[in-house]
């Protein structure tokens, strides 16, 4: 069957920001054939080109007038936090990551940019644009405290030049410091308010206010509210101007109402299916998940194993068995090493599996155009360090009305 190459590549530029069934209403045909077009089982029509060009350039277009701020992208892993910002009307003008992996994955997904600026510690400041919004999902390491007068009385600063010295939030509070940015979100594990008996999150949230000047508030969100797992983060935003707001006014979706089968992977005889990394994780001739993400026998059973001691011990530990009914345990970036938090129950006949690289970037709200060019290894440790896409763009939506106002200057 000959395949017009050219349709078939401008219909998947458009799959990208229209559904199917929005593309198949504007190309009035059902949503089969689109996934026929694509899967290379019909030939699209010769005017399909022209209407497919309309709705990228009307795309286009309110995309350019949906741009009302701009941010930066610090410890950017794979792009989840610029991503949620990205669909509130965000435009990203400076990104930062060190790990050569993460680096692939994200220039995959955002082949727009022109460079992704290795080591924060090493970013000299004056290289970092001006920007409305700073994001950094930024991770925690020690801080230690000292008096100030002590310090004083050996010459040592202090401030957070001296308190976060040697960490990494020292490189987000010095670009706040400097560049003077609108607004902050910075994003951490639930844990950091509790960390080092709140000394830590004491010393933090003390730099960003009284250090810096910043209006300050913060929340421990679950993502269980737009995935079907629970997943908590502290939130913290920050706003350079007075003003009045709470992060309690955030709009969550009820939770529950999302279950795992709504991510896991379908099979082509229950609907029709594309799938984007074609029989990479599915095998569509079997209509199953490839084999290799079953447990091996030696594997289950010593789960099981490690399971049972920790019982007999009263403890907690072991495995997470779930179904298509369940919400997940937090998915780790260990999670390529047995799976262990999330198991996909397969029936007494069969040892679980393992989700997916698809399956867990869709548990982390992830589209499915959302591409994955690293090793399954790699995979699972960019999604299980990631952050839950759907959370950052409601708080990008909070946070849009406090920042795009006339009354704000730079």
């Amino acid at each position: 069957m000959k395949n017009d190459s050219a349709i078939l590549e401008k219909l998947e530029q458009v799959k990208r920001f229209y559904s199917v069934p929005e593309i198949a209403d504007e190309l009035e045909v059902n949503a089969t054939t689109i996934y026929r077009w694509l899967n290379r089982q019909a030939e699209p029509k010769p005017y399909v080109t022209d209407r497919l060009f309309n709705m990228l350039n009307k795309y286009l277009k309110n995309e350019t007038e949906k741009k009302s701020f701009s941010f930066i992208d610090l410890f950017a892993g794979i792009g989840g936090m610029r991503r949620g910002f990205e669909n509130a009307g965000g435009e990203c003008v400076f990104t930062s990551e060190w790990n050569d992996y993460a680096q692939k994955t994200y220039l995959s997904n955002f082949p727009e940019i022109e460079k992704i600026h290795g080591d924060i510690t090493k970013i000299d400041v004056n290289e970092i644009p001006d920007h409305d919004v700073l994001l950094a999902g930024f991770p925690c390491q020690p801080f230690s405290i000292a008096g100030v007068s002590k310090k004083k009385a050996l010459g040592r600063a202090h401030g957070f030049l001296d308190e976060t010295q040697g960490t990494l939030f020292f490189d987000v509070a010095r670009i706040i410091e400097t560049k003077k940015p609108k607004a902050f979100v910075l994003e951490n594990v639930k844990n950091l308010k509790s960390h080092d008996k709140g000394k830590t999150f004491e010393i933090i949230t003390g730099t960003l206010q009284q250090e810096l000047g910043y209006t300050l508030d913060f929340k421990v969100i679950d993502g269980q509210h737009w995935v079907p797992q629970h997943r908590e983060r502290i939130v913290i935003v920050g706003l350079r101007e007075p003003r009045d707001f709470s992060l309690e006014n955030l709009k969550l979706p009820n939770k529950n109402e999302i279950k795992l089968g709504s991510i896991l992977h379908r099979t082509v005889a229950t609907e029709p299916w594309l799938d984007h990394d074609e029989d990479k994780y599915f095998d569509f001739k079997n209509n199953k998940v490839q084999s290799k993400y079953t447990l091996t026998d030696h594997l289950w059973e010593y789960l099981q194993a490690y399971a049972a001691k920790h019982r007999s011990m009263g403890n907690g530990f072991g495995f997470g068995l779930v179904t298509e009914e369940s919400v997940t345990r937090t998915l780790s970036a260990r999670y390529y090493k047995d799976g262990s938090e999330i198991l996909v129950d397969q029936g007494k006949r069969k040892n679980p599996r393992r989700l997916t690289p698809r399956e867990c970037a869709r548990l982390m709200g992830f589209p499915d155009d959302f591409i994955i060019p690293v090793s399954d290894t790699r995979a699972y440790q960019q999604f299980g360090n990631s952050v839950v896409v759907p959370m950052f763009s409601e708080v990008a939506k909070f946070l849009k009305p406090l920042i795009v106002h006339d009354e704000i200057k730079n």
